[in-house]
């Protein structure tokens, strides 16, 4: 049996509320294969984003244990979390946080240069890179000249700058109107098909029909899981 790319084992996460402790998540285990396409999935305050946050190693667990590609995320120092993140994941969010004024090759180059990848290689793979999200004219614009389709376009190429094998996306269609947001998942789907593990929360269900496996949170439980046929 192949070991998992992603192992959530029995997390808890607490939040201060004044002097009281508000649990977000009440010991969710779940293992996410290398490959799959996975939706989060629940009402507001159901954990699904907390959930995510804490895979992709923005935010640590009260209890329990987060794995990555082999490595125990809450074990790893602040530097070395920071460099698995950059190795080993793209984030996509609804707001594309864009440099502003940085062109859409700039900020696709971006996470290549803190990976230290040399000039000539970096230009190169975020050319080709904005060729692949159809966005090859558009490399020396900058995001106040797109439209949000085209930045979140920009979003998924340097989210994919350093070759990772997982996608984190949280909400990546949400500030899309329908048309493009289909566009956005069709993108990520063809990516799920040439092998990347994705992972992402949306609270359309439209959206989530891409995934084909559906994991359902309520009250910061795991409530059921469904398999796409």
């Amino acid at each position: 049996m192949t070991t998992p790319i992603i192992t959530v084992d029995n997390i808890h996460k607490s939040f201060l509320m004044g002097k009281d402790a508000v649990p977000a998540l009440r010991g969710v285990s779940l293992e996410i294969q290398q490959g799959d396409f996975v939706c989060l999935m629940g009402p507001s305050g159901s954990g699904k984003t907390t959930l995510l946050n804490i895979i992709g190693g923005l935010d640590e667990p009260s209890r329990g244990h987060i794995v990555v590609d082999g490595e125990n995320l809450v074990a790893l120092s602040e530097d070395k979390l920071a460099r698995l993140r950059l190795q080993k994941m793209g984030f996509i969010f609804q707001n594309y946080n864009l440099l502003a004024n940085f062109t859409a090759q700039e900020n696709v180059e971006a996470p290549m240069i803190l990976a230290n990848v040399g000039r000539k290689e970096r230009r190169q793979r975020a050319i080709n890179l904005l060729q692949k999200v159809s966005l090859g004219d558009r490399g020396h614009h900058y995001p106040s000249e797109l439209s949000g389709g085209q930045q979140q376009r920009v979003a998924i190429a340097r989210a994919l700058a350093n070759n990772p094998p997982i996608l984190i996306g949280d909400e990546m269609t949400g500030d899309l109107d329908s048309e493009t947001g289909f566009a956005i998942m069709n993108l990520v789907r063809d990516l799920n098909k040439e092998g990347m593990t994705v992972v992402f929360v949306t609270h359309d269900p439209r959206m989530a029909e891409f995934a084909t496996r559906l994991i359902h949170l309520q009250d910061g439980q795991l409530l059921r899981e469904e398999v796409a046929r």
